[in-house]
């Protein structure tokens, strides 16, 4: 059941839960992901970078759109961290929910280019996520962090809202894209995403949130936060499995190198969905009497 993300994370806002947003860099990924959250009957969203998007090519995105509308969850599948470029491109292939980034921008000229892009979506059914502050950045990022946070104010949050008409907006807390060096322990500021909820009424995201106490995200999504970026995690442990398995020099079909990694993927993405409250909520789109 493919949705935008207006449409998606509108319960999530009523009954305080948090989407998954799983950054899904292959069909092993995009599979994996889908298989687990059907399980747990978990909405999802499927997060594509630009730079996947050019790796994998449109013909991706069908399969992607076919994914979901075989499934009784609902999806949406977004754009991650974009400008307009990708922008176009992705709405042109099926995308539901475009992000445009204009943080690293001057206040005004973000709140301008989101309108724009606003302005360009919303007829054509597409949803639209901004930023307002900076994300960190760690070694290794390709998502476009900063060398230093700027936190969100929550008088600008209102504004930037107001005046663009964006549906999700991703605040800054305390977050950096990546995985977290040994000895670096980030800290969210849960105050200030109170008072950036009790300002703002549209769906709250954040990014970056690999590295955090599973206690702290748990509080976030306590606190309002609708929709969690995650990459980093779930590569991370496909990759790390993935590497065991290539030991085996005799292995070289798909289906043998493969599993495993999906496998220990998997594990990582039930966490999280039970972390962010999100496992069960088809209930909130689906008659229970239809599940």
């Amino acid at each position: 059941m493919l949705l935008n993300m207006k449409d998606l994370l509108k319960p999530a806002n009523e009954h305080y839960f948090a989407v998954p947003a799983f950054n899904i860099g292959t069909g092993q990924i995009l599979n994996g992901v889908m298989d687990t959250c059907e399980k747990l009957k978990a909405p999802v969203i499927l997060a594509i970078h630009p730079f996947e998007l050019e790796f994998q090519g449109d013909s991706f995105i069908k399969m992607c759109i076919d994914r979901a509308n075989r499934s009784y969850l609902p999806v949406c599948i977004h754009l991650d961290h974009s400008d307009w470029g990708p922008i176009t491109r992705a709405i042109q292939a099926g995308f539901t929910s475009v992000m445009i980034d204009a943080s690293h921008l001057p206040f005004e000229e973000n709140i301008a280019i989101t309108k724009e892009v606003c302005d360009l979506a919303h007829p054509l059914g597409v949803s639209v996520e901004g930023e307002l502050g900076t994300i960190g950045t760690t070694e290794g990022d390709t998502e476009g962090g900063t060398d230093s946070i700027l936190y969100t104010k929550p008088e600008d949050a209102v504004q930037f809202v107001k005046e663009t008409g964006v549906d999700t907006l991703a605040i800054a807390i305390g977050t950096s894209h990546g995985l977290y060096p040994a000895g670096l322990q980030p800290e969210l500021k849960q105050d200030l995403l109170s008072e950036i909820k009790s300002k703002v009424s549209i769906p709250l995201v954040l990014h970056g949130g690999s590295g955090n106490k599973d206690s702290e995200i748990a509080e976030a999504v306590k606190r309002g936060i609708n929709k969690i970026n995650i990459s980093s995690d779930i590569k991370d442990a496909f990759y790390q499995r993935l590497r065991v398995t290539l030991e085996d020099k005799k292995l070289r079909e798909p289906f043998e190198l493969y599993p495993d990694s999906v496998k220990a993927m998997s594990e990582v993405v039930e966490h999280k969905v039970k972390l962010f409250n999100d496992d069960d909520k088809l209930q909130y789109y689906i008659p229970n009497e239809m599940i």
